[in-house]
């Protein structure tokens, strides 16, 4: 009996199940985005997000452990560098997975898992969510109607007092 046994074998043997987390964690680490199956976009998310908290801390000893499971000096140094500066103050969920459908193949439900510090697009709309939804209240709505009210009045009046200068 399987009980308690949640883990997806993803129909391969251990040894390959591993080394194709370990590349497809390599890939993520150095492209920051990659599209696979839903699948072994979750498996990737249990195997990956323990090294990248790993990096928090950047001893030997920690560097050693992510090198055990990666074995790619690039995609270490990358990971220590580069992506441990974004996610110092974030305290988990770094990758964020997206579907996109179906592969016309055979028909696999596909997604990209990406890192969530390095979407730029997606925090220059968050920036944006959040200067654009700014608390309301009725008595601000007052206040910004009455200001432009006026305004459309004081741009008339000039208007008025220009035309018959050039008409002289």
């Amino acid at each position: 009996m399987r009980h308690n046994k949640k883990f997806n074998h993803l129909s391969r043997k251990s040894a390959h199940r591993d080394a194709m987390l370990a590349n497809m964690t390599i890939s993520l680490i150095m492209h920051k985005r990659i599209i696979t199956t839903l699948a072994k976009a979750k498996a990737l998310r249990v195997y990956a997000e323990p090294l990248i908290n790993r990096a928090k801390d950047d001893t030997t000893a920690s560097r050693r452990l992510v090198f055990k499971h990666l074995q790619n000096k690039e995609a270490v140094k990358e990971l220590y560098s580069t992506v441990a500066a974004k996610i110092a103050d974030r305290p988990g969920g770094y990758t964020r997975i997206l579907k996109l459908g179906n592969r016309l193949g055979d028909n696999a439900k596909t997604c990209f898992i990406e890192l969530v510090d390095f979407n730029e697009a997606m925090l220059e709309a968050k920036g944006q969510e959040k200067a654009a939804t700014k608390k309301s209240t009725r008595r601000s709505r007052k206040k910004a109607a009455a200001p432009a009210a006026a305004a459309p009045a004081a741009e008339e009046a000039p208007k008025a007092e220009e035309a018959p200068k050039t008409e002289e």
